[in-house]
């Protein structure tokens, strides 16, 4: 397993545009150095004779009817408005 040096994560600051203050490198090293051992690990996992997964499990979106209803309490909805007209929020216009 080959070490992160400070060059190196300096280099990948600058890339990600990220400035790392002096006494941040050496946290930084470590945290780069266990992503990788990391994936080094997941790489070379034994998956020879496992099955072929889309996903982790088999839920479904779940959708409701779409129903009109009508809300009969507009002026508790309305009262922080601005300004409202025909029981709707009134708002400058955006589009010229």
């Amino acid at each position: 397993m080959a070490q992160v040096s400070k060059e190196e994560l300096l280099h990948i600051a600058k890339l990600a545009d990220l400035n790392l203050k002096e006494e941040e490198t050496d946290k930084y090293l470590l945290h780069l150095q266990d992503i990788l051992n990391f994936a080094n690990i997941v790489s070379k996992a034994d998956v020879e004779n496992l099955d072929i997964t889309v996903g982790a499990n088999e839920t479904k979106n779940v959708f409701r009817k779409d129903e009109v209803v009508a809300f009969e309490d507009t002026d508790s909805l309305l009262q922080n408005a601005p300004d409202k007209e025909r029981n709707m929020f009134k708002i400058p216009k955006v589009i010229q």
